[in-house]
């Protein structure tokens, strides 16, 4: 069973165990099983059977497929891992069906109220009766695993942009909020590095200039870092897919590039290549970056043994930037790009802005559209010549241990930097008002699909209308023997609650496995739209609780009106025409 994970092996067996107790169930009005519906049970089990091995079966191909990622799809995986979630399900409908009787019979030992509920669920009724009946389940299921389904999807969409978001900011920023930034920071950031719970601080240098390549010009924010540091703090050197990081600390090298190296965005399949299908790292590569492991050569020898740049290509410092600013600018690596300071220098002229030539030492992809579009990284001190900033830093990015407690940390590392002109926050507190939009967006979605419930509830009542109209004999004849008022209450409350659960149970149970199979088997969408290619989404055992609560709590208040009608009805009414 290489290849799947045990968890499901485990559902499965379970699965058909359920089903080999449903065969092997006894009548409970014959004593035993009997003729054609002893043979039903049983072609029950080995219906189910049939789709539990084929299950594993297909899970397992799909397991052993690779990944495909853009543009490069297969049809034939995509049907096999489709096919493998349909199978799944429909074991999952076959094996709920098989468990159905089974809880009406627990039902039925837990007492009046309950046994007289469940025996009218079973009860033969007129046609239109039974149709209402399954249209109020299968209303409550759709409803169920469709608020299900998309609570799961834009609870998906919320943790991609979460990880991305903490891949490529700090946790905590500590910033003066001046664009000239702050001085005297290095007492500071030792400081914050000492603070219990701090993995790693990172200076950085942030201004907004314009990049231009001939006619074509983009705005970018422009972060100068410090090398042995950011890639401690955020994932901006696991992010470079183009060219290396690294490579800022050596502009020759760069000028030195060979066409057949200078790289660019030309494919799609390049943009969510995962890691396994990186190309291998290129043979040259600049002194002192070698891996752990091997002995760093002689820089002196290195340099001596590679190619010198060609007269006519200058050296300039290195810039690292995104990939859609790359396709704007139309840049490859070793490209040059000239950036303009807002910051000018004060000339016989006037003041005139500050201009910078710079040459693409690689290429990142955040899989954020906004930073991938906007940003741009170079070295510190280059920053520091640039922007005229000689002493200052604009801010101070920490990294802690775990992100979901960033608000506890930040007081901490609030008292360690122990200056009032400084400001303290956390990745929540910056971005608070994104976050607040996808909470608000998710509680109007629960509420706007729970109104899909409660049209489903309307089956439900309707149903217990008409049982009381179609049951008024029974009913008559209950009071007549001593059952009160509460009784038939508790009675057809039961009854709307056990339509109502089967319709939840088999909404949640179908919701949930759909999600999960989707998460796992993965479903393609356009990358050039959603910036992602696969759909995210995040199968909280939370959200399904919620969903679970209100579909009871609505199809329970929907029995009210009905279950009063009949604990009011006169036994003399009920037997007036008998």
């Amino acid at each position: 069973m290489a290849g799947i994970p045990i968890s499901l092996v485990i559902l499965t067996a379970i699965g058909v165990a359920v089903l080999s107790l449903r065969a092997l169930r006894t009548d409970k009005l014959a004593g035993e099983r009997r003729g054609i519906g002893g043979r039903l049970r049983f072609l029950w089990l080995a219906i189910g059977s049939m789709f539990a091995v084929a299950f594993l079966v297909l899970v397992r191909a799909a397991a052993a497929l690779p990944v495909t990622r853009g543009s490069k799809v297969v049809m034939k995986h995509e049907i096999i891992r489709a096919s493998a979630l349909g199978t799944g399900v429909v074991f999952l409908i076959i094996v709920l069906l098989a468990l159905l009787p089974l809880l009406l019979d627990t039902l039925e030992r837990a007492g009046f109220a309950r046994y007289v509920g469940a025996r009218h669920i079973r009860a033969h009724k007129s046609g239109f009766l039974t149709i209402i009946s399954v249209l109020s389940i299968l209303g409550v299921s759709v409803s169920s695993c469709a608020l299900c389904s998309v609570i799961s999807i834009m609870g998906g969409f919320g943790q991609d942009l979460k990880r991305k978001i903490l891949a490529n900011n700090a946790h905590v920023m500590v910033d003066s909020g001046d664009p000239q930034g702050f001085p005297e920071w290095s007492p500071v950031i030792e400081r914050v590095r000492g603070v219990p719970g701090v993995v790693a601080a990172t200076p950085m240098i942030t201004s907004e200039v314009m990049a231009s390549v001939g006619t074509n010009t983009a705005g970018v924010l422009l972060r100068g870092i410090d090398l042995d540091t950011v890639g401690q703090v955020i994932d901006l050197p696991k992010n470079v897919e183009i060219g290396k990081l690294e490579w800022l600390a050596d502009p020759e090298y760069i000028a030195a590039l060979p066409w057949s190296e200078r790289r660019g965005v030309e494919t799609e399949e390049e943009i969510f290549r995962p890691l396994s299908d990186a190309p291998p790292p290129q043979s040259s590569a600049p002194p002192g970056f070698i891996s752990k492991g091997h002995e760093a050569p002689d820089p002196d020898v290195e340099k001596a043994g590679r190619p010198k740049p060609p007269p006519d290509r200058p050296v300039y410092p290195g810039i690292v930037i995104g990939r859609e600013l790359a396709k704007t600018l139309h840049l490859r690596l070793g490209s040059e790009v000239s950036l303009v300071s807002r910051m000018g220098e004060l000339t016989p002229a006037g003041v005139v802005p500050r201009e910078k030539k710079f040459r693409v030492a690689g290429i990142f992809f955040s899989g954020m559209y906004e930073y991938d579009a906007s940003h741009g990284y170079i070295m510190m001190d280059v920053a520091r010549t640039f922007l005229d900033q000689p002493d200052r830093i604009g801010a101070i990015q920490v990294k802690v241990v775990d992100p979901e407690k960033a608000e506890v940390v930040r007081p901490l590392v609030e008292a360690a930097v122990a200056r009032p002109e400084l400001r303290t926050r956390d990745w929540r507190e910056i971005n608070k008002n994104l976050f607040s939009a996808l909470k608000l967006e998710r509680i109007a979605t629960f509420i706007v699909l729970s109104l899909a419930i409660i049209v489903a509830s309307f089956c439900i009542l309707c149903t217990l209308l008409l049982m009381v109209t179609e049951k008024g004999k029974e009913i008559a004849i209950l009071k007549a023997l001593g059952a009160s008022d509460l009784a038939i209450l508790r009675v057809f409350m039961v009854e709307g609650m056990i339509i109502g659960g089967i319709g939840t149970m088999f909404g949640v149970a179908v919701g949930y496995a759909t999600c999960y199979g989707l998460s796992w088997f993965g479903v393609r969408i356009d990358p050039d739209v959603y910036y992602i290619d696969r759909l995210p989404i995040a199968v909280n055992g939370w959200d399904f609780a919620a969903v679970t609560g209100a579909a009871l709590l609505i199809c329970a208040v929907s029995t009210l009106y009905p279950a009063r009608a009949a604990s009011k009805l006169l036994p003399v009414e009920g037997l007036r025409y008998e």
